[in-house]
C-alpha cells in the first residue's frame, strides 16, 4: 500500500470514528495532493508526498507559533495536534546524534574547514535525510559543527 492509499485508509476510519480532527488533517493533504496532481499532470510518488506532508506540518509548527505570539493557546494547541497526526506518515525521524555524526562525515569527506562552505555541506546532507529531519535542524547543526 502507497502512501496516497494509506492517507484515503485512514481518512474512511477517522470518518467511521468521527474523529474530526484526524478526519480534517488528512482531507486537506489529500486535497493537496490532488491539487498537485492535476498541476503536474501525473500521480505523485511516496516521496512526493511525503516533501508535501513535511510542508504542511512546517505550516503548522509556523501558525503554531504565531498563535501562541497571538495569545490563542487553543488555535496554537489544534495546529499542534494536527501536526501529530501528520507526523504519522513521515519516515521515522533520525536522531540528532546521527544527524551530527554523518555532518562531521561529510564535513571530513570534503575537507571544509570554513563556515563560507557551508552550502556545499548543506547539499550532500540534504538529499540524504530528506523526510527524516528538518532542513533548519540540518543547517543548525552543520554551523554548529563548523564552528
Amino acid at each position: 500500500m502507497n502512501l496516497k492509499e494509506s492517507l484515503l485508509s485512514h481518512m474512511k476510519e477517522a470518518q467511521k470514528a468521527r474523529d474530526s480532527l484526524t478526519l480534517n488533517t488528512i482531507r486537506c493533504v489529500i486535497s493537496e495532493i490532488k491539487n498537485r496532481e492535476i498541476d503536474l499532470r501525473r500521480e505523485l510518488d511516496d516521496e512526493e508526498i511525503i516533501s508535501l506532508v513535511s510542508t504542511q506540518i512546517k505550516k503548522r509548527k509556523e501558525a503554531a507559533t504565531l498563535f501562541d505570539k497571538g495569545g490563542r493557546a487553543d488555535l496554537s494547541e489544534k495546529e499542534n495536534q494536527e501536526m501529530v497526526v501528520l507526523q504519522k506518515y513521515l519516515p521515522e525521524q533520525v536522531s540528532e546524534e546521527d544527524l551530527k555524526n554523518r555532518i562531521q562525515e561529510v564535513i571530513l569527506e570534503l575537507g571544509i574547514i570554513d563556515i563560507k562552505d557551508l552550502g556545499m555541506v548543506m547539499k550532500t546532507v540534504i538529499p540524504e535525510f530528506k523526510g527524516r529531519a528538518d532542513n533548519g535542524q540540518i543547517k543548525n547543526l552543520v554551523i554548529e559543527c563548523l564552528k
